[in-house]
C-alpha cells in the first residue's frame, strides 16, 4: 500500500507546556484510522499540525512522500487534505448550498474581473459548482434544505453540513475532527453510515477523532491512542480494547 501521510518524530510545545510528544503514525491511503485519547492528549493539536494551524517544533511531517512543515494552510488543503473541527465553523449567516459552494470554489477558477462582472467564465463554473454542490448535499442528506440558512439546521445536520463542505474541496485526506460531537444515539449511528460511505464512494482516506468508543470500534480497523501528547498504542480494535495503556489512560491505575 502507498503511504499518504506519515508523522516522523513530530513535536510541539507552547512555552513550557508539551502539547505533542515525539508524535510517529503512517496512513496508507484508502484506510479509515481512529485517533482516540483522553481530553487535553493532543488529537486536535495533531491536526492543526497537520493542516499548518501550528507550526512543528521538532520532527517531520510528510504527504505523498512531501515535507509540509514551511507550507501554509491554503497550500495544504491545496495538495488533497481537507478537515472539520471540533467547534462548527460554518457560515451561519449564508444558505446551505452556500456553504458547500465556497468551497467547491476552491477547484474552479476564473478572474477577478469576471467574477465582478460574472461574465465570461463566471456562468459556467458557477453552474458546475452549483451542481456539484447539490449532489453533495443530496449525498449527506441535505438537497432539501439547500436554500436554508446554515445556523437554523439542527446541530447533527449542521456536523453533515460541515463534512459536505470539507468534501467539497476534493480531498484525497480527511482529517474529522469529534463528528459526532453532542450527537444521540440514533445521529450517531447514522454519521456511521455516511462516513463509511463517503470512505468508499470518495475514495477517501480518513483519519478521525473521536470520545464515541462504540463508533471507533465499529467503523476503524486500525486506531492509534494517546495520552498527554504521546502515543501510547496503536493497532486494531481488539488490540486496542485490551491494551494495558489504554485503559490506563482512561480507567486510572488499578
Amino acid at each position: 500500500m502507498t503511504v499518504l501521510l506519515e508523522l516522523k518524530g513530530v513535536s510541539k510545545s507552547f512555552g513550557g507546556v508539551q502539547a505533542v510528544e515525539n508524535m510517529s503514525l503512517k496512513l496508507e491511503k484508502g484506510e479509515l484510522t481512529g485517533l482516540i485519547g483522553p481530553n487535553g492528549a493532543g488529537k486536535t493539536t495533531v491536526f492543526n499540525l497537520i493542516t499548518a494551524v501550528y507550526d512543528v517544533t521538532k520532527g517531520d511531517i510528510e504527504y505523498k512522500g512531501i515535507n509540509i512543515n514551511k507550507l501554509k494552510t491554503y497550500q495544504v488543503v491545496s495538495l488533497g487534505i481537507a478537515r472539520t473541527f471540533q467547534n462548527l465553523r460554518l457560515f451561519s449567516g449564508s444558505s446551505v448550498l452556500e456553504n458547500v459552494m465556497s468551497a467547491a470554489q476552491q477547484s474552479h477558477k476564473y478572474s477577478f474581473c469576471e467574477a465582478i462582472t460574472h461574465l465570461g467564465r463566471w456562468n459556467k463554473f458557477e453552474k458546475k459548482i452549483q451542481d456539484e454542490s447539490m449532489q453533495l448535499l443530496e449525498r449527506v442528506g441535505l438537497a432539501d434544505r439547500a436554500h436554508q440558512r446554515a445556523a437554523t439546521l439542527p446541530y447533527g445536520l449542521q456536523r453533515r453540513l460541515e463534512i459536505a463542505r470539507a468534501c467539497s474541496l476534493r480531498p484525497e485526506l480527511l482529517l474529522l475532527d469529534e463528528p459526532a460531537a453532542g450527537m444521540n444515539s440514533e445521529e450517531v449511528e447514522q454519521l456511521n453510515i455516511l462516513i463509511q460511505d463517503i470512505h468508499k464512494d470518495y475514495n477517501l482516506t480518513i483519519l478521525l477523532i473521536e470520545h464515541h468508543m462504540d463508533m471507533v470500534m465499529e467503523i476503524c480497523p486500525h486506531i492509534i491512542c494517546m495520552n498527554f501528547g504521546a502515543k501510547i498504542a496503536e493497532g486494531s480494535p481488539e488490540c486496542i480494547q485490551s491494551h494495558p495503556e489504554v485503559l490506563k489512560a482512561y480507567l486510572g491505575e488499578e
